[in-house]
Protein backbone atom coordinates (compact mmCIF):
# COMPACT_ATOMS: atom_id res chain seq x y z
CA UNK A 1 0.00 0.00 0.00
CA UNK A 2 1.34 3.62 -0.72
CA UNK A 3 1.67 6.21 1.89
CA UNK A 4 -1.04 7.90 0.45
CA UNK A 5 -2.59 8.65 4.01
CA UNK A 6 -0.02 8.23 6.23
CA UNK A 7 3.72 8.47 6.16
CA UNK A 8 4.61 5.77 8.72
CA UNK A 9 2.98 2.80 7.23
CA UNK A 10 6.47 0.68 8.03
CA UNK A 11 6.29 1.08 11.83
CA UNK A 12 3.02 0.38 12.18
CA UNK A 13 3.22 -3.25 9.86
CA UNK A 14 6.07 -3.82 12.29
CA UNK A 15 3.91 -3.00 15.46
CA UNK A 16 1.27 -5.14 14.20
CA UNK A 17 3.36 -8.08 13.97
CA UNK A 18 4.92 -7.70 17.31
CA UNK A 19 0.68 -7.45 18.22
CA UNK A 20 0.06 -10.50 16.69
CA UNK A 21 2.60 -12.24 18.23
CA UNK A 22 2.63 -11.12 21.67
CA UNK A 23 5.81 -9.53 21.72
CA UNK A 24 6.95 -7.11 23.53
CA UNK A 25 6.03 -3.37 23.08
CA UNK A 26 6.51 0.17 24.37
CA UNK A 27 3.28 1.04 24.19
CA UNK A 28 -0.12 0.19 22.69
CA UNK A 29 -1.89 -0.48 19.72
CA UNK A 30 -4.43 2.34 19.14
CA UNK A 31 -6.17 3.01 16.46
CA UNK A 32 -6.51 6.81 16.19
CA UNK A 33 -8.54 9.00 14.10
CA UNK A 34 -9.00 13.14 13.56
CA UNK A 35 -11.27 15.07 11.21
CA UNK A 36 -9.95 18.73 10.13
CA UNK A 37 -7.55 17.61 7.22
CA UNK A 38 -7.77 20.21 4.61
CA UNK A 39 -8.44 17.89 1.24
CA UNK A 40 -10.31 17.37 -1.70
CA UNK A 41 -14.28 16.63 -1.85
CA UNK A 42 -15.73 14.04 -4.39
CA UNK A 43 -19.77 15.44 -4.59
CA UNK A 44 -21.46 12.19 -4.94
CA UNK A 45 -25.28 11.28 -4.68
CA UNK A 46 -26.64 9.45 -1.80
CA UNK A 47 -28.12 5.70 -3.80
CA UNK A 48 -31.90 5.44 -4.10
CA UNK A 49 -31.93 2.22 -2.08
CA UNK A 50 -30.33 0.33 0.48
CA UNK A 51 -28.92 -2.02 -1.70
CA UNK A 52 -27.29 0.00 -3.95
CA UNK A 53 -26.03 1.94 -0.79
CA UNK A 54 -23.98 -1.39 -0.10
CA UNK A 55 -23.27 -2.77 -3.73
CA UNK A 56 -22.51 0.48 -5.77
CA UNK A 57 -18.96 0.05 -5.57
CA UNK A 58 -18.18 3.55 -7.43
CA UNK A 59 -20.27 5.27 -4.20
CA UNK A 60 -18.64 3.22 -1.62
CA UNK A 61 -14.92 3.74 -2.96
CA UNK A 62 -15.61 7.90 -2.99
CA UNK A 63 -17.21 8.33 0.03
CA UNK A 64 -14.41 6.27 2.09
CA UNK A 65 -11.98 8.65 -0.29
CA UNK A 66 -13.63 11.46 1.05
CA UNK A 67 -13.16 10.84 4.71
CA UNK A 68 -9.27 9.95 3.81
CA UNK A 69 -9.00 13.21 2.38
CA UNK A 70 -10.60 14.95 5.72
CA UNK A 71 -8.75 12.73 8.25
CA UNK A 72 -5.75 12.61 9.98
CA UNK A 73 -4.46 8.75 10.71
CA UNK A 74 -2.66 9.16 13.92
CA UNK A 75 -1.50 6.34 16.28
CA UNK A 76 -1.34 2.89 14.54
CA UNK A 77 -4.68 3.91 12.21
CA UNK A 78 -4.02 3.30 8.84
CA UNK A 79 -7.06 3.80 6.13
CA UNK A 80 -8.77 0.78 5.34
CA UNK A 81 -12.34 0.80 3.91
CA UNK A 82 -15.10 -0.60 6.37
CA UNK A 83 -16.89 -2.37 3.90
CA UNK A 84 -16.86 -3.73 0.49
CA UNK A 85 -19.90 -6.02 1.16
CA UNK A 86 -23.58 -5.86 2.80
CA UNK A 87 -22.54 -6.86 6.64
CA UNK A 88 -21.25 -10.00 8.51
CA UNK A 89 -21.92 -13.36 7.36
CA UNK A 90 -21.81 -13.17 3.32
CA UNK A 91 -20.90 -16.83 3.30
CA UNK A 92 -24.74 -17.16 4.05
CA UNK A 93 -25.67 -15.54 0.88
CA UNK A 94 -23.15 -17.89 -0.81
CA UNK A 95 -25.36 -20.70 0.44
CA UNK A 96 -28.66 -19.86 -0.63
CA UNK A 97 -29.63 -17.11 1.56
CA UNK A 98 -31.30 -14.07 0.39
CA UNK A 99 -30.34 -10.48 1.63
CA UNK A 100 -33.12 -8.46 3.07
CA UNK A 101 -31.56 -4.61 3.03
CA UNK A 102 -31.76 -2.09 5.72
CA UNK A 103 -29.65 1.45 5.55
CA UNK A 104 -27.54 -0.09 7.99
CA UNK A 105 -26.96 -3.88 7.55
CA UNK A 106 -28.33 -6.79 5.70
CA UNK A 107 -30.48 -9.79 7.21
CA UNK A 108 -30.42 -12.90 5.68
CA UNK A 109 -33.68 -15.10 5.33
CA UNK A 110 -33.09 -18.98 5.88
CA UNK A 111 -32.78 -21.06 3.08
CA UNK A 112 -32.56 -24.75 4.62
CA UNK A 113 -36.28 -26.47 5.71
CA UNK A 114 -34.65 -28.82 8.16
CA UNK A 115 -31.00 -30.12 9.18
CA UNK A 116 -31.04 -32.99 6.91
CA UNK A 117 -30.19 -30.46 4.22
CA UNK A 118 -26.97 -30.15 5.78
CA UNK A 119 -25.54 -32.78 3.99
CA UNK A 120 -25.98 -31.03 0.94
CA UNK A 121 -24.37 -27.42 1.22
CA UNK A 122 -21.90 -27.14 -2.01
CA UNK A 123 -19.99 -24.38 -3.09
CA UNK A 124 -21.44 -22.98 -6.07
CA UNK A 125 -19.29 -21.05 -8.54
CA UNK A 126 -22.49 -19.51 -10.06
CA UNK A 127 -24.47 -18.20 -7.15
CA UNK A 128 -25.15 -14.54 -7.97
CA UNK A 129 -23.95 -13.11 -4.40
CA UNK A 130 -20.90 -14.77 -4.53
CA UNK A 131 -20.32 -13.59 -8.24
CA UNK A 132 -21.46 -10.22 -7.20
CA UNK A 133 -18.86 -9.94 -4.24
CA UNK A 134 -16.08 -11.34 -6.74
CA UNK A 135 -16.80 -8.35 -9.29
CA UNK A 136 -16.90 -5.97 -6.74
CA UNK A 137 -14.10 -6.44 -4.61
CA UNK A 138 -12.23 -6.20 -8.18
CA UNK A 139 -13.38 -2.88 -8.94
CA UNK A 140 -12.70 -2.04 -5.63
CA UNK A 141 -8.86 -3.02 -5.67
CA UNK A 142 -8.67 -0.96 -8.88
CA UNK A 143 -10.58 2.05 -7.57
CA UNK A 144 -8.12 2.23 -4.20
CA UNK A 145 -5.14 2.40 -6.52
CA UNK A 146 -3.31 1.27 -3.39
CA UNK A 147 -4.09 4.28 -1.04
CA UNK A 148 -5.49 1.61 1.22
CA UNK A 149 -6.53 -1.36 2.11
CA UNK A 150 -9.74 -3.17 1.02
CA UNK A 151 -10.64 -6.16 3.73
CA UNK A 152 -11.35 -9.43 3.44
CA UNK A 153 -15.55 -9.51 3.17
CA UNK A 154 -16.50 -11.00 6.70
CA UNK A 155 -17.35 -14.24 5.80
CA UNK A 156 -18.31 -15.64 9.07
CA UNK A 157 -17.65 -19.35 10.36
CA UNK A 158 -19.35 -22.75 11.59
CA UNK A 159 -22.88 -22.72 14.34
CA UNK A 160 -23.27 -18.73 13.18
CA UNK A 161 -23.50 -19.91 9.56
CA UNK A 162 -26.09 -22.84 10.14
CA UNK A 163 -27.92 -20.59 12.46
CA UNK A 164 -28.50 -18.40 8.92
CA UNK A 165 -29.39 -20.89 6.97
CA UNK A 166 -31.66 -22.38 8.78
CA UNK A 167 -33.26 -19.15 11.19
CA UNK A 168 -31.70 -19.18 14.67
CA UNK A 169 -35.06 -20.59 16.45
CA UNK A 170 -35.23 -23.12 14.47
CA UNK A 171 -31.60 -24.07 14.52
CA UNK A 172 -31.99 -24.37 18.69
CA UNK A 173 -34.05 -27.29 18.33
CA UNK A 174 -31.78 -28.88 15.69
CA UNK A 175 -28.90 -28.42 18.42
CA UNK A 176 -30.82 -30.34 20.77
CA UNK A 177 -32.92 -32.71 18.69
CA UNK A 178 -30.16 -33.39 15.83
CA UNK A 179 -26.57 -32.98 17.31
CA UNK A 180 -24.94 -35.65 14.35
CA UNK A 181 -26.56 -33.36 11.88
CA UNK A 182 -25.33 -29.96 13.51
CA UNK A 183 -21.51 -31.73 13.34
CA UNK A 184 -22.14 -32.88 9.65
CA UNK A 185 -23.15 -29.04 8.60
CA UNK A 186 -20.15 -27.74 10.53
CA UNK A 187 -17.83 -30.35 8.85
CA UNK A 188 -19.48 -29.06 5.65
CA UNK A 189 -19.15 -25.22 6.27
CA UNK A 190 -15.17 -25.91 7.31
CA UNK A 191 -14.49 -28.03 4.14
CA UNK A 192 -16.35 -24.62 2.09
CA UNK A 193 -14.55 -21.93 4.15
CA UNK A 194 -11.31 -21.38 2.66
CA UNK A 195 -12.69 -21.66 -0.78
CA UNK A 196 -14.31 -18.25 -0.31
CA UNK A 197 -11.74 -16.63 1.62
CA UNK A 198 -8.95 -18.44 -0.50
CA UNK A 199 -10.29 -16.22 -3.89
CA UNK A 200 -10.81 -12.81 -1.62
CA UNK A 201 -7.26 -13.26 -0.15
CA UNK A 202 -6.18 -13.30 -3.68
CA UNK A 203 -7.95 -10.38 -5.02
CA UNK A 204 -7.31 -8.18 -2.35
CA UNK A 205 -3.77 -8.75 -0.56
CA UNK A 206 -1.22 -6.34 -1.06
CA UNK A 207 1.97 -6.74 -2.69
CA UNK A 208 4.21 -8.11 -0.35
CA UNK A 209 0.73 -10.60 1.38
CA UNK A 210 -0.28 -8.80 3.57
CA UNK A 211 -4.08 -7.79 4.58
CA UNK A 212 -7.10 -6.80 6.12
CA UNK A 213 -10.45 -8.40 7.30
CA UNK A 214 -13.57 -6.53 7.43
CA UNK A 215 -14.54 -4.64 10.27
CA UNK A 216 -11.66 -5.27 12.68
CA UNK A 217 -9.25 -2.74 12.07
CA UNK A 218 -6.15 -5.36 11.60
CA UNK A 219 -3.53 -5.75 9.36
CA UNK A 220 -0.84 -8.55 9.24
CA UNK A 221 1.59 -10.72 6.89
CA UNK A 222 -0.03 -13.12 4.69
CA UNK A 223 -3.86 -14.60 5.40
CA UNK A 224 -5.52 -13.03 8.12
CA UNK A 225 -9.36 -13.16 9.45
CA UNK A 226 -11.88 -12.26 12.00
CA UNK A 227 -13.33 -15.70 13.66
CA UNK A 228 -16.80 -15.71 15.88
CA UNK A 229 -19.50 -17.64 17.72
CA UNK A 230 -22.07 -15.06 18.03
CA UNK A 231 -24.60 -18.21 18.33
CA UNK A 232 -22.15 -19.89 21.81
CA UNK A 233 -24.35 -17.59 23.49
CA UNK A 234 -27.23 -19.82 23.97
CA UNK A 235 -24.58 -22.90 24.03
CA UNK A 236 -23.10 -24.77 26.94
CA UNK A 237 -19.35 -24.64 27.58
CA UNK A 238 -19.19 -28.28 26.61
CA UNK A 239 -21.16 -28.30 23.45
CA UNK A 240 -18.66 -25.07 22.36
CA UNK A 241 -15.76 -27.84 22.81
CA UNK A 242 -17.60 -30.36 21.00
CA UNK A 243 -19.14 -28.19 17.87
CA UNK A 244 -17.36 -24.86 17.83
CA UNK A 245 -14.13 -25.69 19.33
CA UNK A 246 -12.30 -27.89 16.63
CA UNK A 247 -13.77 -26.02 13.72
CA UNK A 248 -11.95 -22.58 14.88
CA UNK A 249 -8.78 -24.53 15.84
CA UNK A 250 -8.74 -25.98 12.07
CA UNK A 251 -9.88 -22.23 10.55
CA UNK A 252 -6.26 -20.71 13.26
CA UNK A 253 -4.31 -23.57 11.62
CA UNK A 254 -4.78 -22.28 8.29
CA UNK A 255 -4.16 -18.87 8.92
CA UNK A 256 -1.35 -16.59 9.50
CA UNK A 257 -2.67 -14.58 12.36
CA UNK A 258 -6.27 -14.94 13.41
CA UNK A 259 -8.56 -12.27 16.18
CA UNK A 260 -11.35 -13.86 17.74
CA UNK A 261 -14.79 -11.69 18.14
CA UNK A 262 -16.15 -12.56 22.21
CA UNK A 263 -19.65 -11.01 21.71
CA UNK A 264 -20.71 -10.39 25.24
CA UNK A 265 -21.22 -11.48 28.69
CA UNK A 266 -23.10 -14.38 27.79
CA UNK A 267 -20.02 -15.58 25.79
CA UNK A 268 -17.33 -15.59 28.64
CA UNK A 269 -18.21 -18.69 29.99
CA UNK A 270 -16.27 -20.19 26.48
CA UNK A 271 -13.08 -18.18 27.43
CA UNK A 272 -11.53 -21.06 28.46
CA UNK A 273 -12.11 -23.42 25.55
CA UNK A 274 -10.84 -20.82 23.50
CA UNK A 275 -7.40 -20.26 25.18
CA UNK A 276 -7.10 -23.78 24.36
CA UNK A 277 -6.78 -23.08 21.07
CA UNK A 278 -3.04 -22.50 21.10
CA UNK A 279 -3.01 -20.98 17.22
CA UNK A 280 -5.73 -18.47 18.40
CA UNK A 281 -3.34 -15.22 18.51
CA UNK A 282 -5.71 -12.55 19.62
CA UNK A 283 -8.97 -11.89 21.01
CA UNK A 284 -11.58 -8.93 20.52
CA UNK A 285 -13.44 -8.19 23.77
CA UNK A 286 -17.35 -6.80 22.90
CA UNK A 287 -18.79 -5.97 25.85
CA UNK A 288 -22.34 -5.48 24.78
CA UNK A 289 -25.45 -2.46 24.65
CA UNK A 290 -25.91 -1.74 28.01
CA UNK A 291 -23.20 -3.26 29.74
CA UNK A 292 -19.30 -1.37 31.16
CA UNK A 293 -17.47 0.15 28.83
CA UNK A 294 -14.82 -2.66 26.83
CA UNK A 295 -12.34 -1.21 28.99
CA UNK A 296 -13.87 -1.43 32.70
CA UNK A 297 -12.62 -2.75 35.44
CA UNK A 298 -15.58 -5.15 35.54
CA UNK A 299 -13.55 -7.24 32.84
CA UNK A 300 -10.46 -7.53 34.31
CA UNK A 301 -10.84 -11.54 35.21
CA UNK A 302 -11.61 -11.81 31.54
CA UNK A 303 -8.90 -10.11 30.34
CA UNK A 304 -6.41 -11.73 33.42
CA UNK A 305 -7.37 -15.21 31.30
CA UNK A 306 -6.27 -14.09 28.23
CA UNK A 307 -2.85 -12.13 28.93
CA UNK A 308 -2.12 -15.09 30.91
CA UNK A 309 -2.27 -17.64 27.86
CA UNK A 310 -0.37 -15.64 25.97
CA UNK A 311 -3.11 -13.82 23.69
CA UNK A 312 -3.06 -10.49 21.99
CA UNK A 313 -6.50 -8.11 22.87
CA UNK A 314 -8.18 -5.78 21.13
CA UNK A 315 -10.57 -3.34 23.43
CA UNK A 316 -12.93 -0.87 21.69
CA UNK A 317 -12.73 2.08 24.29
CA UNK A 318 -16.11 4.46 23.36
CA UNK A 319 -17.68 5.35 26.31
CA UNK A 320 -17.70 9.01 27.32
CA UNK A 321 -15.03 10.96 25.67
CA UNK A 322 -10.95 11.52 25.17
CA UNK A 323 -9.88 12.02 28.62
CA UNK A 324 -12.19 8.95 30.06
CA UNK A 325 -10.60 7.20 26.90
CA UNK A 326 -7.03 7.91 28.15
CA UNK A 327 -7.96 7.27 31.88
CA UNK A 328 -8.92 3.12 30.81
CA UNK A 329 -6.22 2.79 28.60
CA UNK A 330 -3.79 4.13 31.27
CA UNK A 331 -5.08 1.99 33.98
CA UNK A 332 -5.40 -1.09 31.39
CA UNK A 333 -1.52 -0.36 30.67
CA UNK A 334 -0.80 0.19 34.45
CA UNK A 335 -2.01 -3.32 35.12
CA UNK A 336 -0.78 -5.38 32.29
CA UNK A 337 1.96 -3.23 30.26
CA UNK A 338 1.42 -2.64 26.84
CA UNK A 339 2.59 -6.10 24.88
CA UNK A 340 -0.59 -7.60 23.87
CA UNK A 341 -2.79 -4.79 23.47
CA UNK A 342 -4.75 -2.71 20.75
CA UNK A 343 -7.45 -0.24 21.52
CA UNK A 344 -10.01 0.61 19.13
CA UNK A 345 -11.35 4.45 19.74
CA UNK A 346 -13.78 6.49 18.24
CA UNK A 347 -13.17 9.07 15.32
CA UNK A 348 -11.94 11.81 17.98
CA UNK A 349 -13.75 15.51 17.90
CA UNK A 350 -10.87 17.53 16.98
CA UNK A 351 -7.19 16.86 16.12
CA UNK A 352 -5.45 18.34 19.45
CA UNK A 353 -7.42 16.01 21.80
CA UNK A 354 -6.25 12.95 19.08
CA UNK A 355 -2.33 14.34 19.30
CA UNK A 356 -2.81 14.28 23.01
CA UNK A 357 -3.95 10.62 23.19
CA UNK A 358 -1.73 9.73 20.84
CA UNK A 359 1.59 11.32 22.82
CA UNK A 360 0.14 9.45 26.02
CA UNK A 361 2.53 7.09 26.35
CA UNK A 362 5.50 9.05 24.11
Amino acid sequence: MRNTYIDNWGIIKNRFEKWWNHEPLSKPLMRIVAPGKPGKNTPMEKPATPREFFTNVTYVMNDYRNFCESHYFLGDAFPVIRRISYGAGTMSSYLGCEPEFSWQTAWYTPALSGPQEFENIRYNEENPWWQLHLKMMKEAKELARGDFYIPVVDLVENIDILAALRGPQEFCFDLIDEPELVQLGVKMIDGLYFKYYDRCYEILKDDDGSSTYQGSNIVGKGKIAQLQCDHSAMISPQMFRDLVQPSLRLQCQNLDHSLYHLDGPDAIKHAPALMEIKELDAVQWISGAGKPDAGSADWYPLFDQIIGAGKSLQIPVSKGGPQDWAKSIQNLVKRYGATGFYFLLPDFPDLASAQKLASLFD
